[in-house]
């Protein structure tokens, strides 16, 4: 099993599909800071639908950061209840 660091492209949304449930909060985090420093002012993360474990766990998760603005659903177009869209603060 290859434990090197996974290379994510940063851009402006996160599908953390890839990533297992119990690492999907700190590769969230790490996107997020890396997305700020890049300049980002909104980025999207794709949690999906499902029973609402993820996305209840992204959002405790944005609820913690300082650097987070605000964050709220996405519109339908962009994933719905599937997916969070996130105002970063400048910095």
């Amino acid at each position: 099993m290859d434990d090197d660091p996974i290379q994510i492209p940063i851009t402006d949304t996160l599908d953390p599909h890839p990533f297992r449930p119990n690492e999907i909060r700190d590769v969230a985090r790490d996107y997020l800071i890396e997305a700020r420093a890049k300049g980002f002012r909104q980025v999207r993360l794709i949690h999906g639908r499902g029973i609402g474990m993820q996305r209840e766990n992204v959002r405790k998760l944005l609820a913690s950061l300082d650097f987070v603005e605000a964050f709220h659903d996405a519109d339908g177009s962009g994933g719905g209840w599937g997916a969070t869209v996130v105002v970063l603060r400048q910095e």
